[in-house]
């Protein structure tokens, strides 16, 4: 089970964008890496297609997930744990103890 996934809110803590967050929208697990919207944005030139204009486009970069965590309830960064409840293995914030 994946500390990180797609959809959870996470802060940036270390780079060009250190305080930033934002929401996961791709996990690369055998990259370590994620790519979070609006965070460590680059210029990409862009051929023409069909279906594109051609131009200098700005697009999310992958950002290693040593340099993300995720989001507690207050907006703070967080370490992720495991527990079993019940029968499920579920992620608990270590800051505030709440189920991810």
């Amino acid at each position: 089970m994946n500390k990180i996934r797609k959809g959870d809110k996470v802060v940036v803590l270390a780079g060009k964008d250190k305080g930033r967050t934002g929401e996961v929208i791709q996990v690369m697990p055998k990259d370590d890496k994620a790519v979070v919207r609006g965070v460590n944005m680059v210029k990409r030139h862009q051929r023409q297609t069909q279906s594109q204009e051609a131009g200098i486009i700005n697009k999310e970069a992958p950002i290693h997930l040593s340099n993300i965590a995720i989001a507690d309830t207050d907006g703070k960064a967080t370490r992720v744990g495991f527990r079993i409840d019940g029968d499920k293995k579920v992620r608990v914030a270590k800051r505030s103890g709440d189920v991810i």
